[in-house]
């Protein structure tokens, strides 16, 4: 066993038996290899990797390729889920070294940490087009002996080039509405009208995407906008990317028609496209995207969610040895298993592909509701062997799944749902913090480690503000302002404005702190963060978080609009912060039912840049007070439930009628 088996990381822990001496990142190692002489191999993946189960198999398992690693190098392995900030770093000298990227990464690099060589996966020997451990160790091994110096100088050269890609200046940019529409018209150009989505092979859900497309119809009321979202929506829950067995979004399709997935299950998978098919419902009232964010949600309460409340990372793409094979069927077992009736229900809704390898699919119009024949494949398929679990619970993660959760909750109306998130919301704050109430990043077998980064912050607030929504208790609006506050001490760049990736304080081996815009399968920090601290100016009344909100969106580049799939996100949260937006304020007592009315019609409508608070009137000094103080002055009126509709600040008459407050919920 090597050093790894001290580490809680599952990653780090599928490879502690490897013959490979490796280590976990810190600065112990960083002293041996200054000390030895050896440069540092740099490995990252992550658990439910499949191509970094493949060269692990391959390569590290090897005790030829372990044998010429240990005598050539200090060996680091490192999670990229655990350490974003590392991934994101050597990720990015990656794509300037060889144009391309992905995981398994592979870098070697000084002893100081400085890379001179990147690719990602490796195997054994060489051929088919690959460098192979064999023919690739020698060579770095023999260059380091013989040409240090130019390398050195080449480390060099890429370390001024990532100091200048974590250095953008701000940027004067003239966004406005215009830009958001100019944004979504480019991502539609990227639309597959034959199978919906975005692209072509391997095809990923792209959740961010959605969002900005839904506000451009709610902004213009183009149909063809809306009609891109609800084909590509329909298309992967029907398609094989998708469940139909358990529920839950595979990672991605390795063809353009959402057929054939790559297996495994990713948490922040599943709360984004939840909140995407909450949004479609909301937009469309279709029952299909209503009933599908409910199986998400029964997916992850069911498989990801911890005895404490907290939410796991995710599930492998590999069981036995084999990806797929859990999800797979042939025809003979499902005749085993199914009914003459319920074989002739599957063949209706059912299309499955190559007999000897069967992934469950659906016609891209197929509406059906789960049934029968899916609780008894599902009961069958309990009987196999899972792909593991990786079952770290982390903070940024599980900020996404509260909020998706919280959405969900509100706009169905689940009180189950909505204890979920605030159950989840609790744990974070209470369990994966250090002894003086900094958050922490993750959080497994009892133990919490690893400072927050902003991505936790800013996507836990985000829960948060959307838990407050879905139960108006203020404690949770406490707690954003609270966290917000944090990381505005923390992580904020008091000189050209928006957050770093790192905490100044981050006890660490120093590399670039980033400062992170590109929306890629997570939304960015700093596009979270427009939208929450714009959330946050809208709730509590200070103009101040509007203020910081404003200064970020200068990071971004004029032109940002032209690769709107890489901005996606924030083009969504800069239609928030543009505007018009809306405060609704609902006085009235928790459980009296013309208030509960007007909650519940504001929930049910796809109403994205409204921000509802309530005041309670039987309260003396009710704490909502006391984090938006405007709204002491609210209350009924005739004796009723009151609602209070402002725009900029500035009121329609209070109404007790909830189609009044919904007519003045216009922009027009």
């Amino acid at each position: 066993m090597n050093a790894l088996q001290f580490e809680k990381s599952p990653y780090l822990l599928q490879h502690a038996a490897n013959p490979v001496d490796w280590h976990p990142w810190g600065e112990e190692v960083f002293r041996k290899a200054r000390k030895e002489g050896k440069p540092i191999f740099l490995s990252i993946g992550y658990s439910a990797c499949h191509w970094c189960h493949v060269m692990e198999h391959e390569s590290f398992e090897d005790a030829e390729v372990a044998a010429l690693m240990n005598e050539s190098f200090v060996s680091i392995k490192v999670d990229r889920e655990e350490r974003p900030d590392l991934d994101a770093h050597y990720m990015t000298a990656c794509q300037l070294m060889t144009g391309s990227g992905g995981w398994p990464l592979t870098i070697v690099m000084t002893p100081e940490g400085t890379p001179f060589f990147a690719g990602t996966y490796f195997p054994k020997e060489s051929g088919y087009g690959h460098l192979g451990m064999l023919d690739l160790v020698p060579r770095i091994r023999e260059l380091w002996r013989t040409r240090r110096d130019e390398l050195i100088s080449s480390a060099a050269a890429v370390a001024a080039a990532l100091a200048e890609e974590a250095q953008r200046p701000a940027q004067e940019a003239a966004f406005e509405s215009g830009t958001v529409m100019s944004a979504a018209r480019a991502v539609a150009t990227r639309f597959d009208e034959t199978n919906g989505g975005f692209g072509s092979a391997p095809k990923f859900p792209m959740a961010s995407v959605y969002p900005l497309l839904l506000r451009a119809w709610k902004r213009e009321g183009n149909e063809r906008t809306l009609g891109i979202v609800e084909r590509s929506l329909r298309s992967m829950r029907n398609g094989g990317i998708y469940d139909q067995v358990g529920f839950g979004f595979h990672r991605y399709s390795t063809d353009a028609a959402w057929r054939v997935p790559h297996f495994e299950k990713m948490l922040y998978d599943q709360a984004l496209l939840c909140i995407a098919y909450v949004d479609a419902w909301q937009a469309t009232g279709n029952d299909f995207y209503r009933r599908t964010a409910l199986e998400v949600c029964a997916y992850v309460l069911r498989d990801l969610r911890s005895s404490e409340g907290g939410f796991f990372t995710a599930e492998d793409a590999d069981s036995e040895g084999e990806e797929g094979k859990f999800y797979l069927w042939t025809r003979v077992e499902i005749e085993a298993v199914l009914s003459p009736e319920e074989l002739r229900e599957l063949d209706q809704t059912y299309k499955a592909g190559d007999e000897g390898h069967l992934i469950l699919h659906r016609d891209p119009a197929q509406s059906a509701a789960p049934g029968r024949v899916e609780e008894a494949l599902l009961g069958r398929r309990l009987a196999r062997q899972r792909p593991s679990r990786d079952d770290k619970i982390l903070t940024d993660w599980n900020g996404l799944m509260i909020a998706a959760l919280a959405r969900a909750g509100g706009a169905f109306g689940d009180p189950s749902l909505r204890d979920a998130a605030a159950r989840a919301a609790e744990f974070v704050m209470q369990r994966v913090v250090d002894a003086n109430g900094r958050l922490l990043h993750r959080y497994r077998d009892g133990q919490a480690a690893i400072c927050a980064f902003a991505d936790d912050y800013l996507l836990f607030i985000w829960g948060l503000l959307e838990l407050y929504e879905a139960t108006f208790q203020a404690r949770w609006l406490r707690g954003a302002v609270r966290y917000m506050d944090d990381v505005l001490a923390r992580f904020w760049d008091a000189d050209l404005a928006g957050f770093f990736q790192t905490a100044r304080d981050a006890p660490d081996v120093p590399v670039s702190r980033g400062k992170p815009i590109v929306d890629n399968v997570i939304p960015s920090a700093n596009s979270v963060a427009v939208l929450v601290l714009t959330k946050l100016a809208e709730i509590t009344g200070q103009e101040k978080y509007r203020a910081l909100a404003g200064s970020i969106i200068k990071l971004y580049p004029p032109d940002a609009e032209s690769n709107a799939l890489s901005f996606s996100f924030f083009f969504s949260a800069l239609d928030f912060f543009l505007g018009p937006t809306f405060q609704v304020v609902i006085a009235g007592e928790a459980e009296d039912p013309q208030a509960l009315e007007m909650v519940r019609v504001l929930r049910r409508r796809y109403l994205p840049n409204v921000s509802v608070v309530f005041r309670p009137t039987n309260e003396a000094e009710p704490e909502i007070v006391g984090i938006a103080p405007y709204c002491a002055s609210h209350g009924l009126i005739n004796g009723r439930a009151t609602a209070y509709v402002c725009s900029g600040w500035a009121c329609t008459m209070p109404t007790n009628d909830p189609t009044v407050m919904l007519r003045s919920l216009s922009s027009d």
